[in-house]
């Protein structure tokens, strides 16, 4: 105990340690708290216990575990990571602290009651059935017609997500999902198809206190249909506010939240325009990830990490400007790099030709040389992330097209096992 307040941070991954930083810089404690006695795999590396006071494992009991963390006299309690959201309602409401409820978690959670519950709302949404059988699928798939997506309804980033065109192919992605086990090691619970939505896609990112929501940054998806996949995000560029878009995926937004509940915290929506209007994608009541924190500094002066540490630590500051305008107006971008090769990587031998760029920013790597680099297929397997930023949308916009044409074969340098 340092006598500083406490705030918890249940699943702290990811994008989390930015917000466990932020809040030690402006006198705040933070507290870990683990969902789950098991750490899901691919987050064990990212995971830093150093930024943290202590770390709560929660074993299925929510009073007991508000219990251990009621010795903090923690001021806040906010979801690190998808898979927290529904533990951090609930010590929320156990607690008295500001919070979302946890009468509408599960659809803050469910994609396919998420999309209903925004339905009853009286807004637009995707047609989707919630599957129980294969036969049911194919049957709703032919009525439909067009193309389907098929996703578990409990999951993060593209896990599971497969496109299809048929019945036969939305079967056998129904198969493939229902017995999976997710990023989060819990085999899937339930699976959902919703019709192919055709449009632009956009991230809205928010933060909300006491029902009043901030929009912090906004950002375009572009894709690519590269190495069997289809519909591969591969970067996304900010989005200002007089484009004639944003109003509208604003006011749409906050109508998201609102009809879930989401009054309190960070949230990242992703919202496809299109010819109809604008129709959710799904929502989550956390942190954006990628990194995009940083960027969004850049291009708005502000971010959800400082956003939400005002709105917990200073809520009257937060309100007093929640509909101000951003403080900057500049461009910013990040290239998801796909690789379409496999091997032991010796080096990215085009790298220097991204770093000379006038907007580049930096990189993130996840396959440095010596390790095992794989074709890239989802998020997992993707080799480096890079990020740009300037003052004139047009030098980034340029920018981001030159690093989308050196990701290619030239771009990555390996080693393949020999076969005797």
């Amino acid at each position: 105990m340092t006598g500083r307040p406490a705030v918890a941070v249940v699943d702290g991954f990811g994008s989390a340690a930015r917000l466990a930083k932020a809040f030690d810089a402006a006198g705040h404690d933070c507290v870990r708290v683990q969902s789950t006695v098991d750490i899901p795999g691919h987050y064990r590396s990212e995971l830093d216990l150093g930024l943290y006071v202590d770390n709560l494992v929660h074993t299925g009991d929510v009073e007991a575990t508000a219990a251990l963390l009621a010795a903090y006299r923690p001021v806040a309690v906010i979801a690190g990571a998808e898979q927290g959201v529904e533990l951090a309602d609930a010590l929320c409401e156990s607690a008295g602290l500001p919070g979302n409820g946890t009468a509408l978690s599960h659809a803050r959670r469910a994609k396919d009651v998420q999309t209903r519950t925004v339905a009853a709302a009286g807004l637009s949404t995707a047609r989707q059935l919630t599957v129980t059988d294969a036969g049911r699928l194919a049957e709703w798939h032919a009525r439909l017609g067009g193309r389907v997506v098929v996703k578990p309804t409990r999951s993060a980033r593209n896990d599971g997500v497969s496109v299809c065109d048929s019945p036969g192919e939305s079967v056998a992605a129904y198969e493939r999902v229902r017995r999976a086990v997710n990023d989060f090691g819990l085999r899937n619970e339930a699976v959902v198809a919703q019709e192919y939505l055709t449009g632009t896609e956009f991230v809205v990112n928010t933060v909300s206190r006491d029902g009043r929501h901030r929009v912090t940054d906004t950002w375009r998806y572009q894709k690519i249909d590269v190495n069997g996949v289809r519909d591969r995000i591969n970067g996304i560029v900010s989005l200002p506010p007089p484009d004639p878009r944003w109003s509208r995926l604003r006011d749409y937004a906050f109508a998201v939240l609102d009809a879930l509940g989401i009054a309190h915290g960070p949230a990242h929506l992703e919202i496809i325009l299109t010819s109809d209007g604008p129709r959710l994608v799904e929502v989550g009541a956390r942190l954006c990830g990628s990194d995009v924190a940083r960027y969004a500094v850049l291009v708005t002066g502000e971010s959800q990490i400082d956003r939400t540490v005002q709105a917990y630590t200073d809520p009257a500051a937060f309100l007093a400007d929640v509909d101000a305008p951003y403080r900057r107006d500049a461009h910013a971008a990040m290239a998801f790099l796909a690789s379409p090769v496999e091997g032991r990587l010796t080096s990215y031998p085009l790298l220097g030709q991204v770093e000379r760029l006038d907007s580049y920013q930096g990189m993130t790597p996840r396959v440095t040389p010596g390790q095992w680099l794989r074709r890239t297929v989802d998020d997992s397997t993707e080799p480096l992330t890079v990020g740009l930023a300037h003052a004139e949308a047009a030098t980034v916009e340029k920018d981001f097209q030159t690093v989308c044409y050196l990701d290619g074969y030239g771009f990555y340098e390996v080693e393949t096992p020999e076969h005797g």
